[in-house]
């Protein structure tokens, strides 16, 4: 049940080198204190300090597009993740004699796969209906994956639709104030007439 609730976030730069026969990928994951918008229904932060426990404690895989076999894990110590002020950093040395990992080189070093993404499920999030549309604070999350990804693209909106919905069945003001919120602009709009 709680893979089916996870949510993918994408857009993040992604650094790779090769030193020898070692590839080395790094890059960050996911970046603090940045407002994203989830397809207009709903804003999000990721808050210093989400992934904290997350790491040592979730077995988080490297994956190419939230896919296939995992290139690094945590788990076999192929995988780091830290955070830092800016966000969630990862880095991995590959094995460069892995089909999937050379699949993926000339690519990362064209620019062409130049993104990183994070699968998360939130523990601890915060919603403020105040606003236009919603905000949504992530303040603490299980972690899933990291992935390099071909498009900056949010694979997990209709998955964080869901996390919405939820939010406002469990939260009954919530409805209520995007009622009045609307009844305002429509009297406003009307007034103005």
């Amino acid at each position: 049940m709680a893979m089916q609730n996870k949510e993918i976030r994408a857009g993040v730069p992604a650094e790779i080198r090769t030193d020898g026969d070692a590839v080395k990928v790094e890059g960050y994951a996911a970046v603090f204190g940045e407002e994203t918008n989830i397809a207009g229904m709903f804003t999000e932060v990721i808050e210093r300090g989400a992934f904290k426990d997350a790491i040592g404690r979730d077995d988080v895989v490297f994956l190419i597009n939230h896919e296939d076999l995992p290139l690094a894990r945590t788990r076999a110590g192929t995988l780091e993740l830290r955070e830092d002020d800016h966000g969630l950093h990862m880095s991995a040395e590959l094995d460069a004699t892995d089909p999937d990992v050379a699949r993926i080189v000339p690519k990362m070093k064209r620019g062409d796969l130049d993104k990183m993404s994070f699968a998360f499920l939130p523990d601890v999030q915060e919603w403020d209906d105040s606003g236009d549309i919603p905000k949504r604070t992530i303040k603490r999350a299980q972690l899933f994956d990291v992935s390099v990804v071909t498009t900056p693209a949010y694979g997990g909106t209709e998955i964080g639709l869901r996390s919405l919905e939820q939010h406002r069945s469990d939260n009954s003001q919530a409805p209520r104030r995007q009622r009045m919120r609307a009844k305002l602009a429509k009297h406003q709009r009307e007034k103005l007439r």
